[in-house]
Formats: C-alpha cells, structure tokens, sequence
C-alpha cells in the first residue's frame, strides 16, 4: 500500500541523474545535473541515513512500507553505489572531454615540464604556508575489526571538508616515493628522496597524516597561456596537494595518498525549552555536526598517485578504523569528489557555448516601472510565476515599502535567503526609516542556521523586531504585509508565496507568488503574524488555512467532498502538484476517493509513497513526476468541487512534518483571471511529454512516451510569459503612433 520514502527519493535522484546523461545536453548542463545529484546524496546521509542508523540501533519498527531499517539502509545503499558508479562514468569519460573538446580542459597528472614547474611553483607561493597537516595516527593494527573503534585521539575531521590523507614512513626505512619515481614531480624538495629499494618499512615506522583544504582556496586553478581567450586549461587542487603535499613531511616518503570526506550526523535538533539563550542553543547545534558520529566517507580511488608495488588501501583501512566505520560505510569514486564546490566551471565567462541558452526571466507586464507597487495591486490579484517572471516585483515591494513614507509598517516570516538578500537590506533601511519592521526569522532552517543567525543579528541591529521561530515548530510559511496609510483609511498589501524570500533561487526554481489587497486577506494575515509573535487566541481564519492546526484537516475535507460527491453520481476530480506525497493519511483518503470513482491527477517531484495503478484501490490515480532545467518547487491543488473549480497554493507539502510539525499556508485562489492563470499552468504539468516521468506499480519510473510533438511544460510556461510580456509594450507602442498621428492632423 506504500512507496518507501527514503527509496523513493533515491529513485528521484536517478531521474535527475537521467537528466545528466542526456546526450543532448552541453557539457556543463550536464555537469549541473551530476552534481545536484551528489550534493543531493552528501545531504541524505546526514539527515536520512543518519536516522535510519539511529532506528537500527533503537531496536524501532518498519515503517509503513514493511522494511526494516536494516532492509532500508542496504536497499539504500544498493541502489546509490551503482547511480554514483554511473555519474562518475560520465564526468570522467563524457563531461571531462567534451570540456577538452570546447576548450576547458582539466589538466591531470603527470604533468608536462611546463604545467608542472607552473603547478609546484603555485602550491608552494599559494597553498603551502595554508596547509596545516595533522598526526592522524598509526595504521590499524593488523587483523583489526573494520569498525572496531579506534582510540587514539586523532583531529577532528570536518563534515564535508576535502582531505588529504598520506601514508608516509621514515625516509631512511623507505623506498623511493612512488610519485617521484613515476615522474610526476619535477625536480623540488620532494623528489630527492633516499632510496632503499624493495624494502618496505614496518607498521611502526609508518604514520598516516591528514591535511584540510580549506575551502578559502579556489578548487579550479587556471593554467598560463589561454590563447586568444578560446582555451582555458586548469588543474584541481585536489591534485595538487596529493601531488606535493609530501613536501609538507620533511624526512619522510608518502607511500600512499588519497582524497576523502566524511559525512556526520545532522539530524538532531535544538533544545526549544532554552528560550532565554535560544541563540546559543542553535550554535551548539551547529557546532555538534562536527563532533557528531560520521555516518560515511567518500574516498577518490584515482591510481595514478599510488605505488603498484606496495599493497594498497592502508590508508583507507586505516581512516576507517579510526572513524569507527566499517566497509559499507565506504564510498569509493573515481573522480573529484564534491561537485557541487566546482560549481565555478558553470560561471567561467566566455564559454557559453558549453551551457544551454541562457533562459530570460520576463518583467511582469501589471507591474510596470513607472507605477507604484501599490497602485499596481490595487488593480486586482496578481500571480507571480517564477523563473518565467523575474523576481523584480518582490524585492520592489519591500524596498518601496521602506522608501515609502506612507507606509507605517511591514512584517514578514523568513525562511531562507540569500547571502547577500535584496530583502534583507530594504527590510534594515526601513526600520532606520523609522518604520515598524517584524521579521519572524526560522532559525531552524536546516544547513541554514549561520546564515539566518547572521542576518538576524543585523536586522536587529537596525531596529526591526526579530523573532526567532516558535517552540517545537518551524515557521515554513511564506506571507508578508505591508500596512500603508491612504486616503481611505490604512490599507494592507499583502505577499504569499509557493517559495522562498530568495533572489538567487527565484531564477533556478518554479514558484508562485500571489500580491493582493483583499481584505480577507490582510485580517488573516494580521491574525497570522498576532498567533506567532503573541499569546493571540488560536482560531480559524476567513481565507488562509494554517498548519499545523487546520492544513491537514481541510486537505482531508475536500478530498472528502469530492469522494462524496463521486458516491452521488458527479463527477469527482483532484489534480495537484507538490514536492512530496508522503502522508499516510492522505494517502489513505486518495485510495478511498480512487475507490469511489474520483480521478486522480498528481504531479510529484521527487518522493511519493503513494502506489498508482492498482485494482480496486488506486486505478484511477496517476502519478507523474517533471525533472527540467529549474527545479519545480510549486504546490498547486485543484479540488472539482461539481464543477465549481477550487484553486489553491501552498508553502506545504503532503508530507507528516509539513502537515503536523510546521507553521503552512494554504492559499486560495479568488481571483477568475487568477484562477485561469492557474488552471493553465497546472495543465501544463500533466500535458507534459518531454520531461515527463511516470510511476509505475513498482515504486520504478519510466520516461512518458513522446508524442510526434513533444510538449515541455517549462518550455512552454517560458512562452507564456514572453507572450505576457509582450502585449503591454504593443499597446504602448500602438498608443504612440496614434497619439502621433493625432499631432499631425492637428
């Protein structure tokens, strides 16, 4: 009756993967897929395997899907180990010389007599006198268990931090460095190394040492001699410090070398009953990730800095040992670890030939420049729908609220943001404008924490009202108001939103965002920001459904309704879209709608535990699934309703946590041009047959068969918004030449 969660979104990250493996794609597209599938899985087990191990060792039941926590953690396993085989295959033998081929071309040792000089040269000026090498111990002794628990005390080895690790063994015991003796240094303080050939040092003469590079570095070095701005050679620093990091252990030989990083426990949560100190609680939290156990490692298994003589994997086994992690802890990969830190190769200017077309993000024609945002609103609902749309209008209507003198105040609830967030600085400048500035800041935002710390501080500093969350729940809701006097008595401007307060991912992800001026909607939310700043008495409000109160219920109610009316003889229709469908609950009113004769449309971006298909429970549910060039973040519901169609988006997911352990929004949608704006982009979802992934019985998915035309739902909501954009500058320009004309009769 249920999809497992976390095999689910693996299955997700395969589909993404799939999009990588695109033949059609340039290079660095490519490269984008490949390494938000390996950020994808760095985070999975911090948070998913990390409690799966927790579950194990607690002795707790299955989950609803009837595995096991052991069953789900090798099912897991087994099926990530041959997707990061297959990323590697294509990074190493697709990407890397396609690159080479458009004139970016990674450079790897053994280098050329000039790269090399180049390379020892740079590490020396630039990266030597950063490096600090650690004692990391004795190899394991021989015979050790793999995770027997090593103790010795050894440094701390960082989350997610790229490390050197050396074998190295006293130069009078050793033979010659193996990188030396296969000429991949040139001549420089480590070549030189006594020889004392065929002997090999005992395991007491051998040491292992660890060396962070420290993330302050650039991973991409560009090489000399770019010609004519068409070729940009470079080399990894990874390579780099395996390559001359020896020079780092005077008096001694590296036997072996390798790249590796770890991945600890991230799933654990703040103490909420520390409300005085709330702030120290959550740096406390932030600083246990890095004393946490280590759920993995990631090792490079590059054999080009090892020696083939001597018996391989010491140093792994040893690392191992000493992390207390046993063989299925162990990742090995053939190629650069942690793409998502050479994200700079997608932003080297000049090779715009190797990335897909640079997509425009279209100003929205009802907000144009020469009006107000508040005059713009003031003419009806309006619908935000991003990427297509640029996010222009939202930083607009926080910055003319600050600037504005009629307006007396703004709240708003921030989730995540940029580093350096247009949002946040118009939000300071209105408090120092002497505005009466709210900001309900979720510190709780996970691998966000520092940065929402950091600009809480700040908008403190400034004069706004700050507040940190609630206890035992996160604030996930997107809304802000903006109270401004007019001539008619204070008015209210309302924002809502699918997505987050973010500039930066407001052009990667799809997201809709609703500005109105209802005044249902500006008491609602009055009603909001009073629940969550005061000892404001919980209650139901006109418009706006809030979780964890109310969401899961009405979400049942109007699946209900529409079973029901299916029994009576009408005909029954829910089509939705969202992130995730994991709620037993909900999964259960569907079957029963199903059942009844209700059909079932759902768009499902990444986990669904929901199974489609099956006689007599779901065969009228159909599952698909949009993986495009922007990642779609949306959640969009439709509920038939006899024919009196309800819209609806929301900040939640059909998920336990959204419904159950977070402050969420629903929103209606009101507005009749809205409303058709919705329909039609909803539509688009379930008419696509180019990107489109459908869920089979099995928990597998399948590529949608292509039509003779293929239809792609972004591409098409793209030419919407083209289009959108296009008619006001038609009708202005159409204004112009009759205005023109008119001047010439006269």
């Amino acid at each position: 009756m249920y999809l497992n969660r976390d095999l689910s979104w693996i299955e997700f990250n395969r589909r993404v993967l799939a999009e990588g493996l695109r033949g059609d794609l340039p290079p660095l597209e490519k490269f984008r897929f490949l390494s938000i599938v390996s950020s994808n899985f760095d985070e999975f087990f911090m948070v998913r395997m990390a409690a799966l191990k927790r579950s194990l060792e607690s002795g707790k039941a299955e989950d609803p899907s009837g595995l096991s926590p052991a069953e789900q953690i090798s099912a897991a396993a087994a099926m990530i180990r041959p997707m990061l085989c297959e990323l590697y295959r294509c990074l190493e033998n697709e990407i890397f010389p396609a690159l080479e081929k458009g004139g970016l071309p990674l450079i790897r040792p053994p280098f050329q007599d000039k790269d090399g000089d180049y390379a020892f040269s740079y590490i020396v000026r630039e990266v030597l006198p950063v490096l600090t090498p650690l004692r990391f111990g004795s190899p394991k002794p021989p015979g050790s268990p793999a995770a027997s628990g090593g103790q010795e005390n050894i440094p701390v080895i960082a989350n997610g931090m790229l490390y050197g690790a050396f074998l190295i063994s006293r130069e009078t015991a050793a033979g010659p460095d193996p990188a030396s003796s296969a000429g991949l240094f040139p001549a420089g303080p480590d070549s030189a190394i006594p020889a004392a050939p065929g002997e090999r040092p005992s395991p007491a003469e051998r040491h292992v040492a660890v060396v962070q590079i420290p993330p302050v570095l650039d991973r991409m070095i560009p090489l000399p001699g770019r010609q004519n701005g068409e070729e940009l050679r470079w080399v990894l620093l990874d390579d780099l410090v395996l390559l001359y990091g020896g020079v780092l252990f005077k008096g001694y030989a590296v036997e072996e070398r390798m790249i590796f990083r770890v991945h600890r426990d991230a799933d654990f949560s703040v103490d909420e009953k520390r409300d005085e100190d709330f702030i120290e609680a959550m740096e406390e939290v932030i600083a246990g990730r890095e004393h946490s156990p280590v759920i993995r490692m990631v090792y490079s298994e590059n054999s080009r800095f090892q020696k083939k003589s001597f018996e391989a994997n010491i140093l792994k086994e040893t690392i191992a040992f000493r992390l207390d992690l046993g063989e299925n802890d162990l990742y090995p990969v053939d190629g650069p670890l942690n793409l998502g830190s050479l994200w700079s190769l997608v932003r080297v200017p000049g090779f715009d030939r190797l990335k897909v077309k640079q997509k425009q993000h279209y100003p929205h024609p009802a907000f144009p420049a020469d009006r107000s945002v508040w005059d713009c609103v003031r003419g009806g609902d309006i619908l935000l729908a991003l990427p297509y749309h640029s996010f222009d209008p939202v930083v607009r209507f926080f910055r003319e609220a600050a600037e504005d003198p009629q307006v007396i105040s703004i709240k708003t609830a921030l989730y995540r943001t940029s580093g350096d967030s247009p949002v946040i600085q118009a939000l300071e400048k209105a408090a120092l404008n002497g505005k009466h500035v709210t900001a309900i800041v979720e510190l709780k935002a996970r691998f966000d924490e520092e940065r929402n710390i950091s600009w809480a501080a700040r908008l403190e500093k400034a004069g706004v009202i700050v507040i940190y969350g609630i206890a035992q729940l996160k604030v996930h809701a997107k809304i802000s108001q903006v109270i401004r006097r007019e001539p008619g008595g204070l008015a209210r401007y309302i924002h809502l939103s699918t997505g987050n307060y973010n500039d930066r991912t407001a052009r990667q992800y799809s997201d809709l965002s609703l500005f109105t001026v209802n005044e249902d909607f500006g008491n609602d939310a009055t009603v909001f920001f009073n629940t969550l700043s005061g000892y404001s008495a919980l209650y139901s409000m006109s418009r706006l459904v809030m979780a964890p109160w109310f969401l899961k219920r009405k979400f049942l109610d109007l699946i209900e309704r529409e079973t029901r009316r299916a029994k009576e003889g009408a005909a029954g229709k829910i089509s939705a879209k969202m992130n995730a469908l994991v709620d037993s609950d909900v999964v259960d009113a569907l079957y029963k709608a199903s059942r009844a004769g209700v059909k079932v449309r759902l768009n499902v971006r990444g986990i669904c535990t929901l199974v489609p298909g099956v006689k007599g429970v779901s065969e009228n549910i159909t599952v698909t699934s949009i993986v495009d060039h922007y990642l779609e973040h949306s959640r969009i519901f439709c509920f038939n309703n006899g024919g009196a169609e309800e819209f609806y988006i929301s900040s939640a997911d059909w998920m336990p946590r959204n419904l159950e352990r977070r402050v969420e929004l629903l929103i209606p949608v009101l507005d009749t041009a809205v409303k058709e704006e919705i329909r039609e982009i909803l539509d688009c979802y379930f008419k696509d047959t180019s990107r489109a992934w459908i869920l089979g019985q099995d928990g597998t998915w399948s590529k949608r068969p292509q039509t003779k035309k293929p239809f792609e739902a972004q591409a098409r909501l793209l030419a919407l918004a083209a289009k959108k954009a296009e008619q006001p500058r038609k009708a202005r320009q159409e204004l112009v030449v009759r205005r023109g004309a008119r001047v010439e009769q006269k």
